[in-house]
């Protein structure tokens, strides 16, 4: 029998959904399992695949939807949990590695899962120097911000701004920009997951820019460096029937 591990949101329909699951079934603390179940919404989803980058040994997580949107979780039921876990479809998802160096010159190295994003912190637009693997593909880009989405984060803020939506497991990335003023025709772009991506704020002190890499924020930035990271690959898992890969999809269909 595999040894699962639960965790839960502090909010109070994940506390319910926890003691009712912890009175059916068996568990075991999280340093002792080979699977974790997690219950909550995308917020503490991603909350619990940023914990199991810091461990040793990663763990494929299946959660459970008792959130608002839910779309990194299965639906919610307490009945035939360990026929649902024995059936469920896994799927990698490789995180993004920001290395962030501020104008002040420290550095910090953050994962992020669905996308790493680059903000003006004031009212003035930023400017960004894009280079791809070294080469300088964009002198000036004159924006909001822009930012640098995984296919599994290519449904959230990339497609809010407009991004494309990636197919799981396309080895792709999109590179999307957050309200562009100048070049006034530039989209973004869809480039090999392989791409080392850099970012260079122009005019860091008077145009002060924050990185986030999805929940962890940086502020006062003067150059991003991006890259997919699979030495820490991320396991999810799916009900057949509600796979990542086919909602992702259905996605480029909903009006």
């Amino acid at each position: 029998m595999i040894a699962r591990a639960l965790v839960a949101s502090p909010t109070p329909p994940a506390q319910i959904a926890a003691d009712e699951l912890r009175a059916a079934y068996e568990w075991v603390p999280l340093d002792q399992a080979e699977q974790v179940v997690a219950l909550g919404g995308d917020g503490f989803m991603l909350q619990t695949l940023h914990a199991m980058l810091e461990r040793r040994r990663i763990l494929p997580v299946f959660g459970m939807n008792l959130g608002t949107i839910g779309f990194l979780m299965n639906d919610w039921r307490l009945e035939r949990l360990e026929e649902r876990l024995a059936r469920a479809k896994p799927f990698r998802v490789s995180p993004l590695s920001m290395t962030a160096t501020t104008v002040g010159g420290e550095q910090c190295v953050l994962p992020a899962i669905n996308e790493v994003s680059l903000l003006r912190e004031t009212r003035q637009t930023a400017k960004l120097e894009v280079t791809v693997n070294d080469r300088v593909v964009l002198e000036e880009l004159i924006a909001d911000g822009m930012l640098v989405a995984t296919p599994a984060g290519s449904t959230a803020y990339n497609l809010s701004a407009n991004g494309p939506i990636l197919p799981l497991g396309s080895a792709l990335l999109a590179l999307t920009p957050i309200s562009p003023f100048r070049p006034r025709r530039w989209r973004g772009a869809i480039l090999p997951e392989k791409t080392r991506i850099g970012i260079k704020v122009l005019e860091a002190d008077k145009r002060p820019v924050s990185a986030v890499a999805d929940q962890r924020e940086v502020r006062e930035v003067a150059r991003v460096d991006v890259a997919i990271d699979h030495m820490r690959d991320l396991t999810l898992l799916f009900d057949p029937e509600h796979a990542l890969d086919d909602r992702i999809t259905m996605e480029q269909f909903i009006a």
